[in-house]
C-alpha cells in the first residue's frame, strides 16, 4: 500500500495537540505533544490493513464519497485508488460534528 497524507490532515492533528498544549501548558509537555502527533500519524498506516472501512458519519465526508476509519481518538477520511490510500481529512473525536447540527 502507498499512503498519501494530505497537508490538511497533518495540520489538523498538529493543531489539535498544539491547542491542548496551550490550554494545559503546566501539565502537557512538548514531548507528550510530539508523541501524540506521532501516534495519530502512525495510526494512518493501519488504514485498509487493520482498521475497518466504515461509512462516514459526517455529512461533508459522505458528500465527498470518502471512506472513514477510526483509530483511538481519531477519525480519518480517505479514498482508495488501486493500491494508493489517500488520507483526505482527520478529526479528533471531541470535534466530530456535522455542520448541519450547528
Amino acid at each position: 500500500m502507498i499512503y498519501v497524507i494530505r497537508h490538511r490532515c497533518h495540520t489538523k492533528i498538529e493543531s489539535f495537540y498544539r491547542n491542548v498544549a496551550r490550554k494545559y501548558k503546566h501539565t502537557y509537555s512538548k514531548q507528550q505533544l510530539q508523541r501524540n502527533v506521532l501516534d495519530a500519524t502512525n495510526a494512518i498506516f493501519k488504514i485498509e490493513n487493520k482498521l475497518l472501512r466504515r461509512r462516514p458519519t459526517m455529512l461533508r465526508w459522505q458528500r465527498e464519497g470518502w471512506h472513514m476509519a477510526h483509530a483511538g481518538t481519531w477519525y480519518y477520511a480517505y479514498t482508495v485508488a488501486g493500491d494508493t490510500v489517500t488520507i483526505e481529512d482527520a478529526c479528533h473525536e471531541l470535534n466530530m460534528y456535522d455542520e448541519a447540527r450547528t
